[in-house]
């Protein structure tokens, strides 16, 4: 078994970010890979202890190439509110540094087996483009998506999945019997990080998954499968309280998702935007459960649902991001 038959290799963008932060937590964790985090001059973001600063300018074109000179992956993490053209720089000096493929900025839901989804949730176009270019570049691409991150949706207001927790109301939407596929963050980074361990390419007849069996593809995990109502019971058991403590609303899901496509689209509001995009998860369709979840493959962990919960209430108190 050849030890060039493995990626050692990484450039993490974002690497101090949300998403970011644990990916590369886990790969230095890990201690099968040197983990360098592209960053910009002035950015003031704190990265994971054993990750290898890069200063890059975004402006030259060589400067990208050089900051991924000797890179085997490139694992974007990046703001939805970062400049339009950031995923194209990087893929393009990619290409040019000899990066062997690309984990581009996707960490949400499947867009090979379901791009409609995406297209409802208003990502979708951006995703698929990125993936388009990928292929006109001719550098092989993964997607990584682990659904909504469960803390971050759980305890990030009304409009993600329906909860304001500390004020005790609820947002049921139509049954709240809809079950969708959510992640931690910590189990995303797990993912990509296990997945980058895989054998770059098969060696014999028993090598039947390795990380170019994913090549233009999308890699799935998740933490849990859940429905509103099943957080609900999780978030009734760990704050103590029953449904007379809390005030419930039900709310058609077509209903929600016009009102909010009208206040993003006509009135500008980016509150809709977002609450829009997790609408669509809970819709009858059931098309957020993904069905071709990778945790066996990489013996991923089962969570603990209570402590995850825990967790969102914790996040709630500090989150001030309400899209």
């Amino acid at each position: 078994m050849s030890s060039s038959n493995y990626v050692s290799n990484i450039a993490l963008v974002g690497a101090g970010g949300n998403q970011g932060k644990y990916i590369a937590e886990e790969l230095v964790k890990g201690g099968k890979h040197t983990v360098t985090a592209i960053t910009r001059a002035d950015s003031k973001a704190k990265l994971p202890a054993g990750v290898v600063p890069k200063v890059v300018d975004y402006n030259d074109a060589s400067s990208l190439v050089e900051g991924l000179r000797g890179q085997d992956v490139l694992v974007i993490t990046v703001s939805v509110a970062a400049p339009p053209d950031t995923q194209t720089k990087l893929i393009d000096a990619a290409k040019e540094a000899g990066v062997k493929f690309v984990i581009p900025n996707e960490w949400g839901y499947d867009s090979e087996r379901n791009p409609q989804l995406l297209r409802d949730m208003l990502i979708g176009e951006r995703v698929i483009k990125i993936r388009e270019y990928c292929q006109s570049k001719n550098i092989p691409f993964i997607g990584v998506n682990g659904g909504f991150w469960y803390e971050f949706s759980l305890g990030g207001s009304d409009i993600r999945y329906g909860f304001e927790i500390e004020k005790r109301e609820f947002t049921r939407i139509d049954s709240g019997d809809i079950k969708i596929s959510t992640s931690t963050w910590n189990q995303v980074g797990r993912g990509t990080a296990g997945l980058l361990s895989l054998k770059l390419y098969p060696e014999s007849a028993e090598d039947k998954e390795t990380i170019s069996s994913f090549f233009g593809k999308s890699f799935c995990v998740e933490s849990f499968r859940v429905s509103q109502n099943d957080m609900f019971e999780e978030l009734k058991k760990v704050t103590g309280t029953t449904d007379a403590d809390w005030k419930i609303t039900n709310e058609n899901h077509k209903e929600r998702y016009d009102r909010a496509i009208k206040m993003f689209q006509q009135d500008g509001d980016w509150r809709g935007f977002g609450m829009a995009m997790y609408t669509r998860a809970f819709f009858p369709d059931q098309a957020a459960a993904m069905p071709n979840i990778q945790n066996k493959l990489l013996n991923l962990p089962q969570e603990n649902f209570e402590e995850s919960t825990k967790g969102a209430i914790e996040y709630e108190k500090t989150a001030a991001i309400y899209v």
